[in-house]
């Protein structure tokens, strides 16, 4: 069985003063159903193409947005959820 790890942080960076908290809440369980699909099969979403080498850096791509997680034996962790228009090749402090 895989455990998958979603850190606790404000929102995922989700929210900005348009956004209802009802639909930033509505938005993110909806972010966490889309990771439960990792459990069986933890190595379903794509490299990610700014991680070079690391085989264990991978993303799920949700609704425009780049959920990038750390795949371990039996353990997955979230490590970033960023809009999909975001750049990180210039990114010194990549989430990794």
């Amino acid at each position: 069985m895989v455990i998958i790890e979603l850190p606790k942080f404000p929102g995922f960076g989700l929210r900005s003063p348009k956004d209802s908290s009802f639909y930033a809440r509505q938005f993110i369980e909806r972010i966490f159903d889309a990771t439960t699909k990792l459990e069986p099969f933890p190595e379903i979403g794509r490299r990610v193409p700014e991680a070079e080498e690391r085989t264990d850096i991978r993303e799920l791509i949700f609704q425009g947005y780049r959920i990038i997680y750390l795949t371990q034996p039996e353990h997955i962790t979230i490590i970033a959820v960023i809009h999909g228009s975001r750049d990180l090749t210039g990114m010194e402090d990549k989430p990794w």
